[in-house]
C-alpha cells in the first residue's frame, strides 16, 4: 500500500486581534510623540459587562483606533474576509462627515501603507487652517 502524503495545512492568518497588535506597536515605535489608542467595542462580554460598558458610552460600530493629532480612526480588518457591518459604515460616515479620516486596514501590512500615505499637520508646518484645508488636508484641526 502506497504511502499517502500529508495534506497541506490550510495557511493560517493572523487575527483582527493580532493585525491591530503589530500595527499599535509599529506605529509607536514609528511615531513616538504621536498618540495611538484603541476603542474597546469588540469582543465578548457577560451580559453584566456589556450593560455597564453600554452605560459607560461604549458604541458599536465605532472605529478600533484613533490617533487624534491627525483626526484618523483606523477600522482593522483581516486580510481576507473581514467585512465592514452597517452600524460601522454608519460611523464612518458620520466621522468623515465631520472632517475626520477613516482608514479601514485589510491586515497589518495594508493599515501601515495607508497610515504612511497620510497627510499630517506636521507635514505642513507654519501653514495656517485655511491652508491646511485648501490643500485638501483633513479640517479636524480647529
Amino acid at each position: 500500500m502506497p504511502k499517502l502524503k500529508p495534506k497541506p495545512k490550510p495557511e493560517t492568518q493572523p487575527s483582527e486581534h493580532l493585525e491591530q497588535v503589530r500595527l499599535v506597536s509599529w506605529f509607536r515605535k514609528t511615531y513616538p510623540s504621536v498618540r495611538i489608542f484603541a476603542i474597546p467595542n469588540g469582543g465578548g462580554r457577560s451580559m453584566a459587562q456589556g450593560a455597564a460598558l453600554k452605560a459607560e458610552g461604549v458604541s458599536p460600530g465605532v472605529p478600533d483606533l484613533f490617533v487624534p493629532e491627525w483626526c484618523l480612526w483606523v477600522e482593522m480588518k483581516r486580510e481576507t474576509g473581514g467585512t465592514v457591518s452597517p452600524v460601522q459604515k454608519d460611523w464612518i460616515a458620520y466621522l468623515e462627515g465631520i472632517g475626520h479620516r477613516i482608514i479601514i486596514g485589510r491586515g497589518f501590512e495594508n493599515a501601515k501603507r495607508q497610515i504612511e500615505g497620510v497627510k499630517r499637520p506636521t507635514d505642513f508646518a507654519g501653514l495656517g487652517l485655511g491652508d491646511w484645508q485648501r490643500l485638501g488636508a483633513n479640517a479636524c484641526l480647529g
